[in-house]
């Protein structure tokens, strides 16, 4: 799911940050949600009011309530014949928690801008540590979201990279990969940003050559765009676009337009959530954890029930069993 520009409430005059924009306190949520029932038609006015109604299983809108009592057999769709609910092939699939937790915990996910780790959110919702850890995954698989429209960056771009990961001299000796330091042991992620709207889209990459960040650059950013990078050797030779870079080893970090400081600001960001936060993000969960930051990036201009209708809309086909998170499947 995607918003439109119209979204975006305009800024009020001499007030700071994105004051524009209207939160929402803990406290307003528990009246708003106040019990499973109200969060139940809370999930299916956020997923198919605009819409309407749909069978996640073949997407045919000719559907009807059953009267059924069993609660997986809540509608039944016309045309395939199978029954769904609102849970049905999203991030809620199978989900014996409460309705009421996941949308305080949607709340808790966009409210903490360098994450919630799951030691705190077991506690605020009253479930197991594991659940949290679990729960929380599942929400960041819808957290991707792009205005509608936009296929890719244009204009002004920047391109940059960065490697996550602990130092290699806080390993212990017997993990000590003994190879050197710096990106040692870590884990690369590209990232783009978009000048004119501010938008972010980053990808994990198993390295930085040269084939590798021109393919990326080529599947994010229109042709004949002005793209900005450092000097690293893997950026040179792009074709089909304006490339001019700067130079961080001599100390150039601004050249007229040309610098990367808006995606390197991002980059401090998703770390501060890594080193404050999570305190450990393992290659095989590292992509939802970018997503996590870019995502929330994305929409940190609108209004937070917005920004939580968003998340709901975004949920179809994010169904994650346990067994394929921990990679047992």
């Amino acid at each position: 799911m995607s918003y439109t520009i119209s979204m975006i409430k305009k800024r009020k005059s001499n007030a700071p940050g994105l004051s524009f924009r209207e939160g929402m306190t803990t406290m307003e949520l528990l009246d708003l949600i106040p019990d499973n029932a109200a969060a139940e038609k809370w999930f299916e006015f956020a997923m198919w009011g605009k819409t309407g109604r749909y069978c996640p299983h073949c997407g045919a809108v000719k559907t009807f309530q059953t009267s059924s009592r069993v609660p997986s057999k809540k509608y039944r769709c016309s045309t395939c014949y199978k029954y769904f609910t609102i849970k049905t092939g999203t991030f809620l699939h199978g989900t014996h928690i409460p309705l009421r937790k996941w949308v305080y915990g949607i709340y808790l996910m966009l409210t903490n801008i360098r994450g919630v780790p799951s030691m705190r959110a077991y506690r605020d919702l009253d479930i197991t540590q594991k659940t949290a850890w679990f729960m929380f995954h599942r929400i960041r698989n819808a957290m991707d979201i792009m205005p509608e429209g936009k296929e890719k960056f244009s204009g002004e771009v920047e391109v940059d990279e960065t490697y996550i990961g602990g130092k290699e001299s806080n390993r212990h000796a017997s993990k000590k990969l003994r190879l050197g330091r710096g990106s040692v042991g870590k884990v690369a992620v590209v990232g783009v940003r978009e000048r004119e709207t501010g938008l972010i889209k980053a990808e994990v990459v198993d390295d930085t050559s040269r084939e590798t960040l021109h393919g990326f650059i080529n599947k994010h950013v229109s042709a004949d765009s002005k793209v900005y990078t450092d000097e690293a050797v893997a950026y040179r030779k792009l074709v089909g676009y304006d490339h001019q870079a700067v130079k961080h080893s001599v100390g150039e970090y601004v050249k007229e337009r040309v610098s990367t400081n808006g995606l390197e600001s991002h980059w401090a960001m998703l770390k501060r959530g890594y080193v404050g936060t999570y305190y450990q993000m393992s290659k095989q969960h590292l992509l939802r954890y970018v997503i996590e930051f870019y995502g929330r990036h994305n929409i940190r201009t609108l209004d937070t029930i917005v920004q939580m209708l968003l998340i709901v809309r975004n949920m179809a086909g994010t169904h994650l069993p346990y067994k394929k998170l921990i990679n047992k499947e």
